[in-house]
């Protein structure tokens, strides 16, 4: 479990390095625009969010004017390239999450929030004993573990 947590650490600090991130841009012939470079801080504050919340974050530190159609088309590029990830939610909505590495999430069902899970006992079992299972007419490209919860306490109405 150690080292799992030291690579993830260790890919988040060069993922944070604005150099590293121009340097990703310019060998996919990208730009490192005023707006690509706001989307990717407040993504890097954020950890997992959806485009809306990168525009309102961005909006509030005062960055750079960004829509948030802009701002999903930013995100799904950088996607494509493999800055970020994908993430669908309950609610049909795209979320990026900064980590690219494998690694589980655990989803709040009731906030529409993600979480990252490093657990490397769990994505060992879970890659034992699915990486030798034969899926007919199937070729397995990848596992992803999503863990679904909601907060186990309510708070009571006034």
């Amino acid at each position: 479990m150690k080292n799992a947590r030291n690579a993830y650490l260790c890919h988040m600090i060069r993922s944070n390095d604005i150099e590293s991130f121009k340097e990703k841009l310019r060998k996919h012939g990208l730009k490192a625009t005023a707006q690509r470079i706001a989307v990717h801080e407040s993504m890097m504050r954020l950890g997992h969010a959806s485009a809306d919340r990168i525009a309102e974050d961005i909006a509030a530190e005062g960055q750079a004017k960004i829509s948030a159609a802009s701002v999903y088309n930013v995100l799904s590029d950088l996607s494509e390239i493999g800055i970020y990830q994908k993430r669908m939610s309950r609610t049909n909505k795209m979320f990026f999450d900064v980590n690219t590495l494998p690694h589980c999430h655990v989803y709040d069902c009731e906030n529409d929030s993600y979480r990252d899970l490093v657990d490397e006992d769990l994505e060992m079992m879970v890659q034992n004993y699915l990486g030798s299972r034969k899926f007919r007419g199937y070729k397995v490209d990848g596992i992803d573990i999503q863990i679904l919860v909601r907060p186990s306490s309510r708070k009571k109405r006034g």
